[in-house]
């Protein structure tokens, strides 16, 4: 039988053992004996480990390490190599992939750690409107000019491959970017539509574009309002009011205003007659873009009324801001104010698919290299068939994910530089609503099976995984839900009248014919699935607009699976590509490429089926006068 005693000696507590022994006698007498007093040299030379020792034990888990994003990047590093194979732009990258690890992934922690907070008034109770940031942020704005992580794009050093060469730099930076690629996809966006405008603010635009530290400016896109986000054409009720000097100034209330701290924004507003009365709808929304701060250090007659409580991207400020007077300068032609964004929309979406694919790539990066250290039931994960299976489905879709970026930064960077022919001009307009919706909802899955890889750590705050996946979810929210986009896509079939879905086939047929015999049955698979693709639109084209509207979602999944599937059938025939290239493919074109065709043999899109899902959904709910 064993006892404890403490015992405390000086300001230590030392465990001391005793041992109390029985002893019987062969007449059955018992005696029991106590360790003396003159054996404590004994007892405390057996004595256990210090308590802290013995509760924790000596092994501890070593934490998944980030290496250089671009080097352990197979799939990145092929594709420059068979794109834009030029030494400059290689050892770029490889240098920007050291500066992540050494330096920015750790400030992109601080921010995530230290998120903003607001000042609504000085000491003495003047309104200071401030949003307070961590030192971390303001270092991420100095890095972003001095790498040209917006300037790249306007540059042009490398002609029609400039934009591709700019998202290569966004997408190993904005994983470790602490949500600051959120402004530089806005500063981006105000840019482009700045230079689509002709320069009418030619200050700003080198502000937004240059590599100089000092002079840089971000800007934000302050559009949404309470009565919505998508619909501005409705939900602006902001009213501009004609200064005698020709400026404006406006007054009104944003509901949602991302990037609030920017030097700079754009936003949205009717312009008032001298009656005070607006036009309704688009005809009435017009372009503005104001500078955030005035001379004296106070804010251009902004008033910010709370920052947002965000389920992710905490790092970054988001707020609602009273217009009272801000002075702002119209950029757009009166009435053009929606028309005028559309670039703007097109970039900011693109910028979204890279963040969204960059996740992926990320966490697919960590997942792999904390399985070779992991050991689990006798042997390291990387060992786990099962294990290994998961990483490899999560891999298949950060390739295809990847693949489709690439090409829409591509379709980009030669609609700029006025090299895109028709065919490609028509796949920019359709595939960049279909990447940002596709790779939204792949971001979610793939980074949430991720944590997954981690166990229990993947669950905890301070490993920084959990904060990837609240930041991923906002990727099929902002720039147009998955729903909102899926009818864009409708959109640019109609106002196109068909000419987008042509030079979807056509690109897609031209690409498999150069597919090797290795590459048989994802070809095979490909082809079905674009001939019932073909034979859906073709029936949906006959049909009623509500049927179609209610295919809208399953239809841009098809044409993101299917070109995902070329994508990765195109790379995999390159003369350059590796075994994995091909082995991706295959597993990519294994899977239901085309769920609208699917979908249509239940019975999905029918009238019959839309009063059926209401019946489903609003059982029990209860009716309001």
């Amino acid at each position: 039988m064993m006892i404890f005693e403490v015992c405390l000696r000086g300001n230590r507590q030392v465990l001391h053992t005793f041992r109390w022994q029985l002893a019987r006698s062969s007449s059955s007498n018992a005696s029991i004996s106590r360790t003396k007093p003159e054996d404590h040299t004994l007892a405390k030379t057996q004595a256990v480990p210090l308590f802290s020792r013995a509760a924790i034990g000596s092994f501890f888990q070593e934490q998944p390490v980030l290496r250089n994003p671009f080097t352990q990047d197979a799939l990145l590093r092929a594709y420059l190599r068979r794109h834009l194979p030029l030494q400059e732009v290689e050892s770029d990258l490889r240098t920007f992939g050291e500066r992540i690890v050494s330096e920015i992934d750790a400030l992109g922690r601080q921010c995530e750690q230290n998120p903003p907070r607001l000042q609504q008034y000085e000491a003495w109770g003047r309104r200071a409107d401030r949003v307070i940031t961590c030192p971390a942020w303001t270092r991420m704005k100095h890095i972003a000019a001095q790498e040209g992580l917006v300037a790249a794009g306007y540059e042009r050093r490398f002609g029609e491959w400039s934009r591709v060469y700019q998202m290569c730099k966004l997408y190993l930076y904005a994983p470790s970017a602490g949500l600051f690629s959120c402004p530089l996809a806005m500063t981006d966006g105000a840019a482009k539509v700045i230079q689509s405008l002709g320069m009418p603010v030619k200050e700003a635009f080198d502000r937004l574009t240059t590599r100089d530290e000092k002079r840089f400016w971000t800007s934000g896109q302050w559009m949404t309002e309470r009565r919505g986000g998508s619909d501005v054409a409705n939900g602006t009720e902001t009213v501009a009011w004609r200064q005698e000097d020709g400026s404006y100034r406006l007054h009104g209330f944003k509901w949602f205003t991302s990037a609030t701290d920017a030097d700079f924004t754009l936003t949205l507003a009717r312009i008032a007659d001298e009656d005070g009365n607006t036009t309704p709808g688009t005809r009435g929304v017009s372009l503005f873009c104001a500078e955030v701060w005035g001379s004296d250090g106070f804010t251009n007659g902004i008033e910010i009324q709370r920052l947002k409580d965000k389920l992710g991207t905490r790092q970054m400020p988001t707020a609602e801001l009273l217009l009272d007077g801000t002075r702002a300068q119209l950029l757009s032609e009166e009435g053009r104010g929606v028309a005028s964004i559309a670039n703007m929309l097109t970039l900011t979406r693109i910028h979204n698919t890279v963040s969204a694919v960059a996740a992926m790539r990320r966490i697919t990066q960590l997942g792999r290299e904390y399985s070779t250290k992991r050991s689990v039931f006798g042997k390291l994960l990387k060992d786990h068939p099962l294990h290994i299976q998961t990483l490899s489905r999560m891999e298949v879709e950060t390739r295809a994910a990847f693949l489709l970026m690439m090409e829409v930064c591509r379709l980009l960077g030669r609609e700029e530089m006025g090299a895109a022919t028709e065919r490609e001009a028509h796949l920019l307009r359709l595939l960049t609503p279909v990447a940002k919706l596709y790779s939204g909802k792949q971001a979610v899955a793939v980074v949430s099976e991720g944590l997954e890889s981690f166990g229990g750590q993947g669950y905890i705050e301070d490993t920084g995984l959990p904060a990837m996946l609240r930041d991923a979810q906002v990727l099929s929210i902002w720039e147009g839900t998955t729903n909102v986009l899926s009818l864009d896509v409708l959109r640019s079939i109609s106002k196109s009248s068909g000419l987008v879905l042509q030079a979807f086939f056509s690109d897609v047929e031209e690409r498999l014919r150069s597919a090797g015999p290795a590459l048989a049955p994802a070809v095979a698979s490909l082809s079905s699935s674009l001939s019932g693709l073909a034979k859906f639109i073709q029936t949906a084209a006959s049909q009623k607009p509500a049927s179609l509207q209610l295919a809208a979602r399953d239809l841009s999944y098809s044409l993101a699976r299917v070109y995902m599937g070329v994508l990765l059938v195109d790379h995999a025939s390159w003369d350059g590509s590796s075994p994995a290239d091909v082995c991706a493919a295959l597993r990519w074109c294994e899977g239901d490429l085309c769920p609208v065709v699917s979908g249509e043999a239940r019975g999905c899109y029918s009238a019959e089926t839309t009063g059926m899902d209401a019946a489903v959904v609003y059982e029990g709910l209860e009716e309001t006068m």
